[in-house]
């Protein structure tokens, strides 16, 4: 059996990553990155988030990518465009909830331990024919993956920190996956 190997790229910063905040579909601060980083070799197959940020970090590193939707970032339902800050204030014990309880979702949108079952299912159903993805998606995106590829699940989502432009290699197949390295962001 071969072995697999995914890359995911965390999106450009955004005004959202800047502040703390929960993200609408918002543009990248900078739409030409200072220092791309190295390229990817072999790339199989190229996805994205279907954001405009995803889009444009694709763009800005050169990469042909098609969205995928399993790939868009985590639903924070009415949090959307709200701060850490302003929702703690607002509702404390939904984010006290929300931070420890990895099925709740007081905002109304997805939880993260729904998040983790869609970014698991999306990276075990990688074909073997597909040898080489680059994926440009979202933070919690990664978050869930690593949490999927180290069999840790949603509860590792909150110890995992990626920052934009990160890079996340992961190696293997379904059932198989193992984290290769991280390259810490440019942005």
């Amino acid at each position: 059996m071969s072995s697999l190997r995914v890359v995911l790229v965390s999106h450009g910063a955004t005004e959202a990553t800047r502040r703390a905040g929960f993200p609408l579909d918002e543009p990248l601060l900078r739409t030409v990155l200072d220092d791309p980083g190295p390229g990817f070799g072999r790339v199989d197959a190229g996805l994205r988030g279907p954001s405009l940020r995803c889009a444009q970090t694709a763009a800005a590193l050169h990469i042909v990518t098609e969205p995928d939707e399993r790939l868009r970032d985590l639903d924070h339902g009415d949090w959307s465009g709200l701060t850490l800050g302003e929702v703690a204030a607002a509702d404390p014990a939904g984010m006290a909830r929300w931070l420890t309880d990895p099925e709740s979702a007081p905002h109304g949108g997805e939880s993260v331990a729904d998040l983790a079952r869609r970014v698991g299912g999306w990276l075990d159903d990688r074909s073997p024919q597909v040898a080489h993805t680059v994926a440009v998606t979202h933070p919690a995106v990664v978050r869930a993956a690593i949490g999927h590829a180290l069999g840790a699940g949603p509860a590792a989502f909150w110890r995992v920190d990626i920052a934009p432009l990160s890079r996340t290699t992961l190696r293997g197949g379904p059932g198989r996956w193992t984290l290769r390295w991280i390259v810490p962001g440019t942005g």
